[in-house]
């Protein structure tokens, strides 16, 4: 069993957007609908060095759930996000953040949340895609 799949009760986190959405398996459930529309563009799923997709998911899973106030393990396992850092080797231009954002707007669609959850995830991350830009057009 890897990290993203370890049993956690989403009350132990009361308050948090985590909670609130459902915890755990919504985390899961967005990022395997994620990962799953990447793989289906070939073009996107190029700048994806791994052949499996199946640990990014799980770095992006454990990510989403400490941002939003869930378990702390991303950051136990590899330490603090520097999402800049992290994703600096990559040409991200206005292109492939919008390639991105696609999959990840279909992702959320597929959750089918109340509108006011929906729109959270989205305005976040608009703002993050924007601030992982480091390539002109």
């Amino acid at each position: 069993m890897d990290l993203a799949e370890e049993s956690v009760d989403a009350s132990q986190f009361p308050g948090t957007f985590y909670h609130e959405v459902g915890g755990r398996e919504v985390f899961a459930q967005l990022t395997k609908n994620f990962y799953a529309s990447v793989a289906e563009d070939q073009d996107f799923r190029a700048m994806y060095p791994e052949k499996d997709l199946h640990p990014a998911q799980v770095r992006l899973q454990l990510f989403l759930e400490q941002y939003w106030g869930g378990p702390t393990t991303y950051s136990e396992h590899r330490g603090h996000p520097r999402l800049r850092m992290r994703h600096g080797n990559f040409t991200v231009n206005s292109h492939y953040r919008d390639v991105w954002l696609g999959h990840m707007n279909k992702a959320i669609d597929q959750l089918e949340l109340p509108p006011l959850q929906a729109e959270t995830l989205r305005d976040y991350f608009e703002r993050a895609a924007h601030s992982m830009l480091n390539t002109p057009d």
